[in-house]
């Protein structure tokens, strides 16, 4: 609801959990990278994105599931607070938060893939040369459920060779 910091006002999309916990099952890296435009617009600062990373961290594992890694973008041209106020390569559309996560965890860009709720998520995806798929807004487990399937790989292939999916928060 509104800006993405509080967590107290944050409202999981159903099957969010689920989601998580099955591309975990399925041996990929789970992350997350959002534009956080408000701390560019001084609405809130990075601890408070800190924060609320860290507070899904623990909603999260209490189902047993994990985000492998969070980025997040504090920038916005249009911003009240000057070292904010920047065009950069990472707020999307543009692909500098996702080649950030490639170059830190070794994952099969082939085998990864993106969901997420705008264009811009795509674009940023298809920019990093990932595959996007752009959630319906239902159920997130069920969306993620054929992409899981359809990139599945063989039993005796390590986890941390396969891909990386992640989410738009």
């Amino acid at each position: 609801m509104g800006y993405a910091f509080d967590p107290g006002k944050i409202r999981w999309v159903e099957g969010a959990q689920q989601a998580v916990k099955a591309v975990n099952d399925a041996g990929y890296l789970a992350f997350v990278v959002t534009n956080q435009s408000g701390i560019a617009r001084g609405l809130y600062e990075e601890r408070h994105v800190r924060n609320l990373h860290e507070w899904m961290s623990r909603e999260l594992a209490i189902g047993g599931a994990c985000i492998d890694a969070f980025e997040f973008c504090p920038h916005h041209p249009d911003g009240l607070i000057e070292r904010f106020r920047v065009l950069c390569n990472c707020r999307k559309p543009q692909p500098g938060m996702i080649r950030a996560l490639l170059e830190r965890y070794s994952v099969d860009i082939d085998a990864s893939f993106m969901i997420g709720d705008k264009q811009s998520d795509l674009a940023a995806a298809q920019a990093a040369g990932i595959a996007a798929y752009l959630f319906d807004g239902s159920d997130l487990h069920t969306f993620i459920g054929p992409l899981l399937t359809d990139r599945s790989y063989p039993p005796d292939q390590s986890p941390s060779h396969r891909g990386g999916a992640g989410t738009e928060d």
